[in-house]
């Protein structure tokens, strides 16, 4: 009878440790022929691919269930995800940068534009109002046109600078002209024009140019390298690889699913966003550098419409330039006066007149207003770029969601349908925050949030280079592009070079302090914890055992 009790529980033992194939529990092992189709697709060889199902104790990422996938499809697998997820973002950086760079080329076009018609106005206007003495002395004129053309274009070329030279070498070259009966050296101009702000020749035309013109120039300038470094920002972060914690949550959301059966399998919405927002935590970083970067260069842009805008100042230059010459000339025998009196006498022997009076007279012509209206294609060009700005504030922010939106379980019931990681049901886990220091307790993607990329890190430094420096132009203030792509170090930039931060102790955040969760009790138990399901059968031998003891 003894024997008959202890035969009986063996047999209950061996039934209840025998393995059951396939995820709904059927005796026999399924089939691997659609992995194996989608596995060839991929451009992978079928070497590898098991026809039906074997035991899963070899994964690494995917739940160690009954699997068709083995140890060398995992891996593959997950480079392919990786890779596949790389490409999503280098093509969203792309189609950014390109949007970006077809602004800055229709601003830089259009006042390139503005610069040359300008020029073109002056050129025209002057041969014909001022003749002989704008023929004679047009360099000074193409000169200015010339330095204002560089500096816009990011050239260490100091405006105000360019400015008091052109003024100065304009009085030169008038003062000699309405001179020419004298002989005059060049010892003596360099006199004259040491007498510029004193004597104050072009009346207050000078000062109020050199006010609108820098504000107009520095704005501009540092409006098109916003433009500039904002797209190279987005290069550079496209461009950053994934880690491989992220690999393998990637791995597990997008191809565990075939490698359980269950190619049909979408992942849950809210899992997906725990994922995407782990693999692109240092990204998110960018955020309030990039919205402060685009608040600023739509508050310079604003600078630009109106009367007083870029069309206006950079079109009514040959008006006020003309404006002061007239000044000067209505003022030439005063103005003589005081210079021989400050530089000395000078001797006559020179040619004769140069029919500066008849000049004067026909230069007040150009004092009407001969370019017309200016036009309205700034105003719209502004209001592209501010509206396109006001788009990409959030980018950094909203590329999980993109991401997620066309990948992610949809329609009636999908929250308890969908992949959570482990099997078809709902995922229980709360959506963590954006950025790194939100990611501690990501369950989906371990991170060591006290270890941050460090070509991010350099961009959100160069993000606040350039707001600094479109804050000075919106003041008035010029700034100096020097290139500052390898300033990765510096008070205060919280970023190191050279590895100086590996050298110093580093708090690191336990992995064991991470709260692991489970929307579901893990399938790979079924495998890999097989000896505890076998426990309850143990303590029926040593029942059965002790009951035969005592009864002897």
């Amino acid at each position: 009878m003894d024997s008959f009790i202890i035969a009986a529980l063996v047999a209950v033992c061996s039934l209840t440790a025998a393995p059951a194939y396939g995820d709904k529990g059927t005796s026999k092992a399924r089939s691997c022929s659609d992995i194996r189709l989608f596995y060839s697709g991929k451009g992978f060889s079928l070497d590898v691919v098991p026809v039906s199902e074997i035991s899963g104790e070899h994964l690494r990422i995917c739940p160690q269930g009954y699997t068709c996938c083995t140890s060398d499809m995992e891996d593959n697998l997950a480079v392919l995800s990786r890779r596949e997820m790389e490409g999503l973002l280098k093509d969203a950086g792309r189609s950014l940068q390109t949007s970006l760079t077809g602004q800055f080329k229709a601003f830089d076009g259009y006042f390139l534009e503005l610069l040359n018609r300008s020029a073109i106005s002056l050129q025209d206007t002057f041969t014909t109002t001022w003749g002989s003495l704008y023929s004679q002395n047009s360099q000074v004129f193409s000169d200015l046109y010339m330095d204002l053309r560089h500096y816009y274009k990011g050239s260490s070329v100091n405006l105000e600078e360019v400015l008091n030279e052109f003024w100065a070498r304009l009085l030169e070259k008038l003062f000699y002209q309405a001179n020419k009966q004298y002989n005059i050296g060049e010892d003596y101009l360099e006199c004259v024009s040491k007498q510029i702000e004193t004597l104050r020749p072009f009346g207050d035309t000078p000062r109020v140019m050199k006010m609108m013109v820098t504000r107009t120039f520095v704005a501009a300038r540092s409006f098109v390298q916003g433009l500039v470094v904002t797209g190279e920002v987005v290069r550079k972060v496209s461009q950053v690889q994934l880690s491989q914690e992220c690999m393998r949550a990637m791995m597990r959301m997008t191809y565990c699913p075939h490698c359980r059966g269950m190619a049909s399998a979408r992942p849950c919405a809210n899992y997906c966003s725990n994922v995407m927002k782990g693999c692109l935590a240092n990204q998110a970083d960018l955020n309030t550098e990039w919205r402060h970067l685009a608040e600023t260069m739509m508050q310079v842009a604003d600078r630009f419409k109106g009367p007083s805008g870029v069309d206006s100042v950079v079109l009514s230059l040959p008006y006020r330039i003309s404006e002061a010459m007239l000044t000067m000339m209505d003022n030439i025998e005063s103005i003589n006066s005081k210079l021989f009196q400050s530089c000395g006498n000078v001797r006559e022997g020179g040619t004769s007149s140069t029919g500066v009076d008849d000049s004067m007279n026909r230069g007040k012509v150009i004092v009407e207003d001969k370019l017309g209206s200016s036009s309205s294609k700034m105003d719209k060009l502004v209001s592209d770029v501010t509206m396109r700005l006001r788009e990409l504030q959030p980018y950094w922010v909203s590329l999980p969601s993109v991401l997620c939106s066309d990948r992610v379980a949809t329609g009636t019931g999908a929250e308890d349908k969908c992949w959570n990681g482990m099997s078809r049901a709902r995922y229980l886990p709360e959506v963590m925050g954006d950025g790194l220091a939100s990611q501690i307790n990501n369950p989906e993607v371990e991170i060591d949030i006290t270890k941050p990329d460090m070509t991010i890190r350099q961009q959100i430094m160069q993000l606040k280079i350039m707001t600094h420096r479109l804050k000075n132009a919106l003041n008035g203030q010029d700034v100096d592009f020097q290139d500052t792509s390898d300033d990765v170090s510096g008070s205060g930039s919280g970023m190191c070079a050279d590895d100086m931060c590996s050298r110093g102790p580093r708090l690191v955040v336990p992995v064991t302090d991470r709260p692991i969760f489970y929307p579901h009790p893990p399938e790979n138990k079924k495998v890999k914890a097989s000896a505890s399901q076998n426990l309850p059968c143990v303590t029926i031998y040593l029942l059965s055992l002790l009951i035969l003891l005592l009864r002897r």
